[in-house]
C-alpha cells in the first residue's frame, strides 16, 4: 500500500479513449475488423514512433517494420505468378475486396500486438486490442489471439472482459503452460476481495451514500482538503463516496486500487497506527481499529491474488532446495542423456535406449511418446517464463532465469506442490552467466535451457557418460506439447554458436547421438 499522496482519482468522461469497463461492453466483444484497417493503423503508428531511449517502443517499431515489410513482400508475390498466394483477395458482399489473414502474416501481426502490450501506454494498448479484433475476426479459434486479448484487457484494467478472454483461451487448449487458469482464478478472487472491502466501507460509513453519485474528482478534492484541515469526520464520507462512484462506474482496476491505497493510507495516519507516521485524532471516526486492520488485509489479499493467483500450498509440498554442490553430488558417477525437443527424436525409436540411462534430462515443453522418446524424466530443465510440464513428477526440477526477481515470482506462481523432490536454488538459476561468469561480451545471445543444462553438466564433469539425443538444433523442426508448437523458435537464442560449442567437445557423432564423455 502506497503512502497517501495529494492525487485525485481520474474522472472518466464519455470521450475518454480508454473508458471504464462498466460502460464499454465492446471490450468484452470482438469488434469485426478488416485486415486493411489494422494494417493502416499499424502503418500510422509506425510513423509516430521516433528514435528514443524507450527500448520497448524501439522493439515495437522494429516489429512494425517487419510486419509492414512482410505484407509488402506478400503483395508483390500475390500480384506475380505465385500459384498459392499467402495473402488473397476475396469478394465481400458482392463488391469490393478484403485481405485475408494468411499464416505468413499472422505471426508478425501478433508480434506487433505483444510488443505494443509490453509498452503499456494508452495508444499502444489500443493498437493491441485492434490487432486482436483483426485476428479474431478471421480466426475465432486463435489461442494466441485470445491470450493476447486477455493480457491487454487485464493491462487496461478491464478485468471482467479479460477473464472472459482468458476462458476462451482455456477452452481452446489442453496444456495450460502459461498458468492462465491460476491467473483467471486470481483475478476472480481479487475482484471478490475488492468488492468485499468496498462493501465494508459502505456499511461502516452510511454518510458516504450522499456523495456516491457526485463527480469523483470533486468529492475526492473536497475530502483531501477537509483531511488537511483536520476534519476527518467530513473528509471520510466524501472519499468513500468517490470510491463507490468509481466502483459503480466500472473504473479500471488499477485506478480503483490506487484510490483505495490512498484512502487506507490516510485512514491509518488518522488512526495513529504503528508505522503510519500519524497520531490519533480526536475526531478520527474510523471506528474500531480492528475494522481498519481487516480492510488493509482485504486490500493486500486482492492485490496479491491478482498478481500471482491463489496458492494452495505455500511450502510447495515439502520440496527441498538443492544447491550447486548438492546437485553435483546427486549426479556424480551416473550416466546421463539429454533429450532434444526435436522431430528427429519424435520420429525415432530410441525409447528403450533412453530409459536405460541412469538419468534422463528433458527440457521445457517436452512431449512423451514412450517408443520414440522414452517414458522416464528424472531432471526437468525449464525456463521460468512458462509452465509447461511443471505438473509432471520428476526427481529434480531446475528452473532457469536471468533476472532473480522474475525467477522468484515464477517459482511462486507456477511451481506445483508434490511434482518434484528437489528444486534448484539461486546458485543454479543461470549457470552460464552466474557459475561460468560468461558475460554478454563473450556470449552475446541468451543461452537456451538446453545449453544452460549442458554447460552445467560439462562444467561439473562428474558423469562417465554424457550423451545428447536428437540434438540437431531444430534443423528437423520442433517436437513439443501441442500448445507449445505454436510458439516460434525464438530469435533471441543463437543456435549456431551453441552447435559449434557442442561439436568442439564431441567425442563421437551419429545421426541421433552426440557423445561428450
Amino acid at each position: 500500500m502506497t503512502k497517501a499522496r495529494t492525487r485525485w482519482p481520474r474522472q472518466r468522461d464519455a470521450e475518454d479513449s480508454l473508458p471504464p469497463e462498466g460502460g464499454t461492453s465492446h471490450l468484452a466483444t470482438v469488434q469485426p475488423t478488416e485486415l486493411e484497417t489494422c494494417l493502416r493503423a499499424c502503418a500510422a503508428h509506425s510513423g509516430k514512433l521516433v528514435a528514443g531511449l524507450d527500448r520497448r517502443r524501439t522493439a515495437l517499431a522494429e516489429a512494425l517494420r517487419n510486419l509492414l515489410a512482410t505484407h509488402a513482400g506478400m503483395e508483390q508475390t500475390s500480384s506475380g505468378a505465385s500459384p498459392i498466394p499467402l495473402l488473397r483477395r476475396t469478394a465481400k458482399g458482392g463488391s469490393g475486396s478484403a485481405l485475408v489473414l494468411g499464416d505468413k502474416l499472422l505471426d508478425p501481426l501478433l508480434a506487433v500486438g505483444n510488443k505494443a502490450l509490453d509498452c503499456a501506454y494508452e495508444d499502444e494498448l489500443k493498437l493491441a486490442i485492434l490487432i486482436t479484433d483483426t485476428v479474431l475476426t478471421q480466426r475465432k479459434r486463435s489461442r494466441a489471439g485470445w491470450r493476447l486479448r486477455a493480457r491487454t484487457l487485464e493491462a487496461m484494467g478491464a478485468e471482467t472482459a479479460a477473464v472472459e478472454a482468458y476462458e476462451h483461451y482455456l477452452d481452446l487448449t489442453d496444456e495450460d503452460g502459461f498458468g492462465v487458469a491460476a491467473k483467471t482464478a486470481g483475478l476472480r478472487v481479487g475482484a471478490e476481495r475488492q468488492s468485499e472491502l468496498l462493501r465494508k466501507l459502505e456499511r461502516d460509513c452510511p454518510e458516504a451514500a450522499a456523495f456516491a453519485g457526485r463527480s469523483v474528482t470533486d468529492s475526492w478534492a473536497e475530502g483531501l482538503e477537509l483531511h488537511a484541515r483536520g476534519d476527518w469526520n467530513q473528509a471520510r464520507p466524501r472519499l468513500i463516496g468517490a470510491l463507490l462512484t468509481q466502483d459503480r462506474a466500472g473504473a479500471p482496476v488499477p485506478e480503483i486500487q490506487e484510490a483505495l491505497s490512498q484512502y487506507l493510507g490516510l485512514a491509518l495516519e488518522v488512526s495513529g497506527a504503528a508505522g503510519s507516521g500519524g497520531s490519533p485524532r480526536g475526531n478520527a471516526g474510523t471506528g474500531d481499529l480492528a475494522l481498519l486492520t481487516d480492510l488493509v488485509a482485504l486490500y493486500a489479499e486482492q492485490r496479491r491474488s491478482r498478481m500471482r493467483g491463489p496458492i494452495g500450498d505455500p511450502t510447495f509440498g515439502g520440496v527441498e532446495w538443492t544447491t550447486l554442490g548438492e546437485f553435483r553430488n546427486r549426479i556424480a558417477g551416473k550416466t546421463i542423456c539429454l533429450i532434444a525437443n526435436s522431430q528427429r527424436v519424435g520420429t525415432g525409436s530410441m525409447g528403450a535406449e533412453i530409459d536405460a540411462y541412469d538419468l534422463v534430462v528433458r527440457f521445457n515443453s517436452y512431449k512423451i511418446d514412450p517408443s520414440a522418446t522414452g517414458k522416464r524424466t528424472d531432471i526437468h530443465a525449464t525456463i521460468h517464463k512458462h509452465g509447461f510440464n511443471w505438473d509432471q513428477k520428476v526427481h529434480t526440477r531446475l528452473v532457469f532465469g536471468g533476472t532473480s526477481g522474475d525467477w522468484k515470482y515464477s517459482l511462486r506462481n507456477r511451481l506445483v506442490p508434490g511434482a518434484q523432490q528437489y528444486l534448484g536454488d539461486e546458485s543454479l538459476r543461470w549457470p552460464l552467466r552466474d557459475i561460468g561468469k560468461v558475460g554478454a561480451d563473450v556470449w552475446p545471445a541468451i543461452p537456451t535451457s538446453g545449453f544452460n543444462m549442458l554447460w552445467l553438466l560439462d562444467y561439473l564433469d562428474v558423469s562417465p557418460q554424457l550423451d545428447l539425443i536428437g540434438f540437431d538444433f531444430y534443423e528437423s523442426g520442433a517436437y513439443r506439447l501441442p500448445a507449445a508448437m505454436k510458439m516460434p523458435i525464438t530469435s533471441v537464442h543463437e543456435y549456431t554458436s551453441e552447435k559449434a560449442w557442442v561439436m568442439e567437445r564431441a567425442q563421437s557423432v551419429t545421426d541421433m547421438r552426440i557423445r561428450l564423455r
